[in-house]
């Protein structure tokens, strides 16, 4: 059995995280009436964004700084921060945009895990 805490498995749960968190965003604002019917209200509570949005910069930050010293790559650094960048945008600076740029802060950290992990995967020397 695969440790959890190998970075190649922090990039999977990352990835997994980060996509369900820009489906989350994406979706919500269309079922915000019917979440009650299904008993789901509480997916529309603050906290439930607040909470996924942390557990994707925990896994990231660490899934990063666990394969950066293999890797001495860049990108995967500049595309997580980016894409906390867009949900921080689409948060407090741009909120007319929110429905595209939180969602999209999503996919794009999404994307950098599948980076890291391709990097990380490449990488000859462990």
């Amino acid at each position: 059995m695969k440790p959890l805490l190998r970075s190649s498995r922090l990039d999977q749960v990352g990835m997994t995280a980060s996509i369900a968190c820009a489906i989350h965003c994406a979706a919500l604002p269309f079922l915000i009436t019917t979440l009650p019917l299904w008993g789901l209200s509480f997916l529309a509570h603050s906290w439930v964004e607040v909470s996924m949005i942390c557990i994707s910069l925990l896994i990231g930050t660490w899934s990063l700084a666990r394969s950066y010293p293999k890797h001495k790559k860049e990108l995967p650094v500049l595309v997580l921060i980016l894409g906390f960048a867009l949900i921080g945008c689409g948060h407090y600076l741009i909120t007319d945009l929110e429905a595209i740029l939180i969602p999209l802060g999503g996919f794009t950290i999404a994307a950098a895990h599948l980076i890291n992990w391709r990097y990380t995967r490449s990488c000859t020397h462990q």
